[in-house]
């Protein structure tokens, strides 16, 4: 009855030569695990379902001439751990799952005569990882003609034969002696139109950028017509082809991709049943690793009356519909910060929202269009010490009174870190989640901790006192709170720079208690 073994054991004598551990429970290779084995030359750990080869796994096997790993669970192998084993000659790596071929995996194997590498799950390498391996410069730079030769396994691997493999392709069919293929018949196992085809029945092309292109760029249909968008996208390798929309979202649409040629991919998005909020620019876009590119389609849709169409440079005109959104941070971070809002509509399914962002003394805002069914969006980016100010309306109304949260970034990098990145925004006002009074509270960047709790605790007595006395509730604008916080509510900044020199200890104290509720 054989006995099952997790790891390398202890009582194997230090003078084999050989070692032999096979379908056992060896999962893994640690560092140094063969190190005590100094005439080492022969080691089999085949079929074990090794998943981990420490990098110093083989350090101290100098005199290794082969080494088997086959049926193991490998998705990756750390190739310079093969610079301690200088002597290597063999190396069977077939039946795992292998993925990827590094530039640099063959560079520590100058005497490898063997390397199987078939039956594994690479689909795409560069013909310069064995261009750079030290056996093939020997035989074909150098012109020595005493090179040994060399078996190479590569076969039953589901390679992808689109342009990212046009050298490697080229490497295969062009070798010769001293290197030799175990399987010179390699096959395709993608894209769909060369499955079955060998290498040296296809000629790859050049990888090129996508472009994409569409027919017409300006569509006008009426009220509830299906409509449908084409783009072509032409691109090697294969482009990945998607739709974006102002709205952010499309309301079921439905997306179609058929193949036009090797080259060409056409994508159809479906419109059913157009609605006067589907009116807007719609952009196809196209990208592969090379790079990306787009076009867009204008719609416009006409009204009931057969009128002109809408104007193509904002969406649908709104009813001056008098509806309530309540808005707060929901997230913060030391990039930005995502806000949330709620609002009560009779047709939330076909409601759509406007959302005015930028700095607080810029006039003209950046217009973001929110279609039915988010009420999330997150700003990044923000540049420190800078006052900014964001809005939720309905539709393309402008920001009303209560629509807006005001806030200021950090002023400094140093000081978010020392706040363990918790607390960028420094400044918040809320317009409308918290029905803020007049004369509620302000910190501007130059306060510390002690103003912002300060101000909390202000917030939490005038939000009792709201409850009794709801008539009394105003709206305060940015600047009157920032003349509040000048008046009395925070110190000058010359005492908030002597507050920053305190101890590390009150600092340290109080970072994780600076955390506004919202």
């Amino acid at each position: 009855m054989e006995t099952a073994i997790y790891g390398i054991p202890e009582d194997i004598p230090e003078d084999f030569t050989k070692i032999r551990i096979e379908k056992s429970h060896l999962t893994e290779i640690p560092k140094s695990a063969f190190c005590r084995y100094k005439s080492l030359e022969h080691l089999w750990l085949n079929f074990n379902g090794i998943t981990i080869i420490h990098i110093k796994s083989l350090e101290g096997l100098s005199n290794l001439t082969e080494l088997r790993l086959e049926g193991n669970k490998l998705r990756s192998v750390p190739w310079t751990a093969f610079e301690d084993v200088p002597s290597l000659k063999i190396l069977d790596l077939k039946h795992n799952r292998l993925d990827v071929l590094p530039e640099h995996a063959l560079k520590f194997l100058p005497r490898l005569t063997y390397l199987d590498l078939s039956f594994n799950q690479l689909t795409v390498t560069s013909k310069e990882v064995f261009l750079k391996w030290p056996v093939y410069e020997t035989a074909f730079k150098s012109g020595e003609t005493a090179v040994p030769n060399v078996v190479l396994a590569l076969h039953d691997n589901p390679w992808f034969c689109d342009c990212r493999l046009k050298g490697f392709v080229e490497f295969v069919t062009s070798v010769s002696p001293p290197i030799i293929l175990m399987n010179s018949y390699l096959t395709c196992s993608g894209p769909e139109y060369m499955v079955g085809k060998f290498f040296h029945e296809i000629e790859l092309k050049t990888c090129t950028k996508p472009v994409a292109t569409t027919p017409s760029t300006n569509i006008t249909m009426p009220l509830g017509a299906n409509v449908t968008l084409p783009c072509f996208a032409m691109a090697r390798p294969e482009p990945a082809v998607w739709w974006t929309y102002g709205l952010k979202i499309l309301r079921g649409f439905h997306e179609f991709q058929t193949r036009v040629n090797e080259d060409t991919i056409k994508s159809e998005l479906v419109i059913p049943s157009l609605h006067l909020a589907d009116h807007g620019v719609y952009t196809c876009t196209a990208n592969n690793f090379i790079g990306n590119t787009s076009v867009s389609i204008l719609v416009d849709v006409k009204s009931p009356d057969g009128s002109h169409p809408l104007s193509p440079t904002f969406p649908a005109a709104a009813t001056e519909e008098n509806i309530y959104i309540d808005i707060r941070i929901a997230k913060q971070t030391v990039y930005g910060i995502t806000i949330e809002w709620y609002a009560v509509m009779e047709k939330p399914s076909e409601t759509w929202f406007t959302i005015h962002f930028g700095r607080y003394d810029t006039l003209k805002k950046e217009l973001i269009y929110i279609g039915p069914g988010i009420n999330t969006y997150s700003v990044t980016d923000l540049l420190p010490a800078t006052k900014y100010d964001i809005c939720v309306t309905l539709k393309n109304q402008a920001p009303r009174n209560g629509q807006c949260i005001v806030f200021v970034t950090g002023s400094d990098m140093s000081e978010m870190e020392q706040r363990e990145k918790l607390i960028h925004i420094v400044v918040i006002v809320l317009a409308m989640v918290l029905a803020v009074p007049a004369g509620m509270y302000a910190c501007t960047t130059d306060t510390k901790f002690y103003c912002f709790e300060r101000g909390m605790e202000m917030w939490r007595n005038c939000r009792r006192a709201e409850q009794t006395d709801r008539q009394e509730e105003g709206q305060g604008t940015f600047d009157s709170l920032q003349a509040a916080s000048d008046e009395g509510l925070c110190k000058d900044s010359s005492e908030g720079r002597k507050t920053r020199r305190r101890s590390d200890d009150r600092t340290q104290k109080t970072k994780f208690d600076r955390k506004p509720t919202i």
